[in-house]
C-alpha cells in the first residue's frame, strides 16, 4: 500500500455513506493499488469494492459473499442489507466507525482493506447491525437465522437483540459470546473468547452493561446484569461478577479492582499491562 496510508496518519473524518467520502475514497484508492500490485486478487478486488459506487453497496455485497449460502442464497442477503441500510443509513455510519477503529487500534492493520475483506470481528459486527435491524422490524426468525449464520462461519455468536454502540473493535473476535439484553457502548475494544453472559437460566434483563471506552482482555468473562463503568480496562482471563466503577482496572478470578485511573481510555490505548506496582500489591483470589 501506498506510504500516505500509513496508519500514522490523524484519524479521518468520518462522513455520511451517501456523500462518498474519506473512508470509502480511501479504500477505493487501496483496492486499485492492491489490484496493480496483485494481479491474482484483481477479481475479488473489483466484486466488492471498485465495481461499486458507495460503501453500503460494497458491504452488502461482502456480506452477502460471505453470509449466504444453501438455506439463504448470497442474493436475497444482499436484499437484506439493501433494505436495512436504505431504512437505517446509521447502520453504513457505524460500519465506518467500527473500520476506523480497528485502523486507529490494531497495529497488525495498515489498510482499510484489511478489515472489510478478511477481518471477521468487523464482518460478524456489521452482520449484526443487520440482524440487530431486524430484530428491531418484528422479524426475529430471518435475524435469528443470520446469528446462527455467523456464529457458524466465523465462531462470534452475539444475539440479535443485544445492542451494540459505534466505534467497536472486536479483535480476532474467535470464541465471543453476548446476550440478549447486553449493552455495549461507544469505542469499546473486546479480544477473542469473550463471553458477555448470565449467571443461570433467569430471564429478562440478565446480561452486561458495557460503558464508552472499555476495555475487555482475551478470555474474560462478564456474568450478570453488572454495569461495566466507562473507560474500565477487564484483565484478561478474568472472571467478573460485580460492578465495576469509571476507569477501574480489574482482574483475577473473581475480579478484583487493581487501580482506578478515570481519564484514561483504555479501549483507546489497547493496553494490556499492569504497572509494576500493581502487580507488586494485587492478590488474583485464585
Amino acid at each position: 500500500m501506498g506510504n500516505n496510508l500509513v496508519k500514522n496518519n490523524p484519524p479521518l473524518k468520518i462522513i455520511d455513506n451517501h456523500t462518498n467520502g474519506n473512508i470509502w475514497d480511501v479504500m477505493r484508492f487501496e483496492a486499485g493499488q492492491a489490484a496493480n500490485d496483485e494481479p491474482a486478487l484483481g477479481s475479488l478486488l473489483h466484486a466488492t469494492i471498485l465495481n461499486h459506487k458507495s460503501l453500503s453497496r460494497a458491504l452488502a455485497y461482502q456480506l452477502a459473499q460471505k453470509i449466504g449460502g444453501a438455506d439463504l442464497n448470497s442474493l436475497q442477503i444482499r436484499e437484506v442489507c439493501a433494505e436495512a441500510y436504505i431504512n437505517n443509513p446509521q447502520i453504513v455510519e457505524y460500519a465506518e466507525i467500527d473500520m476506523d477503529a480497528v485502523m486507529q487500534r490494531d497495529p497488525a492493520c495498515h489498510s482499510y482493506l484489511q478489515p472489510f475483506l478478511y477481518f471477521k470481528g468487523f464482518q460478524a459486527l456489521q452482520a449484526h447491525r443487520i440482524a440487530h435491524y431486524l430484530w428491531q422490524n418484528g422479524r426475529q426468525l430471518l435475524a435469528l437465522h443470520l446469528q446462527s449464520r455467523v456464529s457458524e462461519l466465523f465462531q462470534v455468536d452475539i444475539h440479535p437483540a443485544a445492542k451494540i454502540g459505534k466505534g467497536v473493535f472486536i479483535d480476532h473476535a474467535t470464541g465471543i459470546v453476548v446476550g440478549e439484553t447486553a449493552v455495549i457502548g461507544d469505542n469499546v475494544s473486546i479480544l477473542h473468547n469473550v463471553t458477555l453472559g448470565g449467571t443461570g437460566k433467569e430471564g429478562g434483563d440478565r446480561h452486561p452493561k458495557i460503558g464508552d471506552g472499555v476495555l475487555i482482555g482475551a478470555g474474560a468473562k462478564v456474568l450478570g446484569n453488572i454495569h461495566i463503568g466507562e473507560n474500565a480496562r477487564i484483565a484478561a482471563g478474568s472472571l467478573v461478577l460485580k460492578d465495576v466503577v469509571r476507569g477501574a482496572t480489574v482482574a483475577g478470578i473473581p475480579a478484583k479492582v487493581v487501580k482506578v485511573a478515570p481519564s484514561e481510555c483504555c479501549a483507546q490505548s489497547m493496553d494490556q499491562i499492569f504497572d509494576c506496582a500493581d502487580i507488586a500489591t494485587f492478590d488474583p483470589g485464585l
